[in-house]
């Protein structure tokens, strides 16, 4: 009877125990779905728009077939005119060629007129071009733009004929493939966006300095005074969460005028006599970014802070220590899981940010967040803003599994 009722026990405790984790899986299930919904399918439809290339293969199918074999150094074979001439005549829709167009030209000068030329001219006629062979094909295309004789559009076609394709994602690291298909870097007078993501980083880095560099005495100062007076205080430290950005900023462009109040503020205490540039320059930016990020570095800090007992500071001193260095040796490294939480909360969120810069600065200190919606609102080129906006999370990936090693690592040494 013992061993039969243990058994019985064990069995019903392992169904409360089953039926436990049902139901907590159940009451997760809201959260993954809005996780899967509103944050993984678009990560993975950026990530997929950023290697996807259906413009010229949807539009001109054949041509790409016609195209599979050539060399790409001599000129393209009669069948290619054939089939060029055959899909643009096939397309339904001006929009279509629009967009064919469109990605061509960003490849080579003047395909747009050239494919938009072509395509108009064809939907004119009455008798569209698909009877006819090779090389009569050829001789049209040339007839109605003697263009279609250049390698260069040839190539960008070829190129450009598969539905996937690396070349947004070299763009964006100022790499680019070749006719022939070799990756090799731009020239100098191209690489921009090693620059941009550089300037990226930089201007972040600053503004975490800055964020640390203040955030630390207040959220050790906050730390030291009553459950109450803190409560207070941070709740003023919350404010600016509550206004926009937009009218935080436009107030930062009120006070940093020439005749603002802080220029003011300065010739009235006799700094200088003319107004110092703060505006639409990067000091300017950094000072309005480390405004609004300053909140996410005393967060960190002062919950690291108020869990450090004050009493090991005062044992270290009482022991002889001068104060500061027992607050170099015994306090400021019980803190540095704050520092680097904060840090990296403030530099992953800096390194996204588009308005502070965009009203703020000048063209020299815009962030790559601002050429994602460049090329997303103006350019319409979601191939390549997709492929910037992947850099951006590939490296707040970095940033975050460096910052999760170096944490386990101070774990284990602890």
């Amino acid at each position: 009877m013992m061993a039969g009722g243990t058994l019985d026990l064990a069995a019903q405790l392992g169904r409360a125990e089953r039926r436990r984790k049902t139901r907590a899986f159940a009451l997760t299930l809201p959260l993954l779905a809005f996780l899967l919904v509103f944050f993984l399918v678009p990560l993975a439809s950026l990530l997929v728009r950023a290697i996807e290339n259906p413009e010229v293969a949807d539009v001109l199918p054949r041509t790409g077939q016609a195209l599979a074999d050539w060399d790409r150094d001599s000129p393209p074979p009669a069948a290619a005119y054939a089939a060029v001439l055959t899909d643009l005549s096939a397309i339904e829709e001006t929009a279509q060629a629009g967009v064919l167009a469109r990605r061509l030209n960003s490849e080579v000068a003047g395909a747009r007129s050239l494919v938009m030329g072509t395509y108009r001219a064809l939907q004119a006629e009455e008798t569209k071009g698909e009877t006819l062979g090779p090389d009569q094909a050829k001789a049209k295309l040339i007839e109605l733009d003697a263009r279609w004789e250049e390698l260069p559009y040839w190539q960008a076609i070829a190129k450009n004929s598969s539905r996937w394709t690396p070349d947004y994602l070299l763009t964006a690291v100022d790499l680019k493939r070749t006719p022939q298909g070799d990756i090799v870097k731009v020239g100098e007078g191209e690489a921009a966006f090693s620059d941009i993501l550089g300037r990226t980083f930089q201007m972040s880095a600053v503004v975490t300095f800055f964020c640390l560099l203040l955030a630390y005495p207040l959220a050790y100062w906050l730390s030291t005074l009553s459950a109450r007076k803190a409560n207070v205080l941070l709740i003023l430290v919350l404010l600016p969460f509550w206004t926009s950005v937009l009218v935080r900023i436009a107030a930062w462009i009120v006070l940093l005028q020439n005749n603002g109040l802080v220029n003011r503020f300065f010739m009235w205490l006799g700094i200088t006599d003319t107004p110092i540039p703060l505006l639409f320059n990067r000091v300017g930016v950094i000072i309005a970014m480390v405004h609004i990020l300053l909140p996410f570095a005393i967060l960190p800090l002062y919950s690291v802070m108020k869990s450090v007992p004050q009493n090991y500071l005062r044992a270290a001193i009482s022991l002889g220590s001068a104060p500061f260095s027992a607050f170099v040796r015994v306090y400021l490294p019980q803190t540095y899981p704050g520092v680097a939480a904060g840090g990296l909360l403030v530099f992953i969120t800096s390194i996204g940010y588009y308005v502070t810069p965009a009203l703020l600065g000048g063209p020299s200190d815009q962030m790559l967040s601002y050429y994602v919606a460049q090329y997303t609102n103006v350019e319409v080129n979601w191939g390549m803003a997709c492929a910037l906006g992947g850099v951006l999370l590939t490296t707040t990936l970095i940033l975050y599994a460096v910052y999760r090693k170096v944490s386990k690592s101070e774990l284990s040494l602890g």
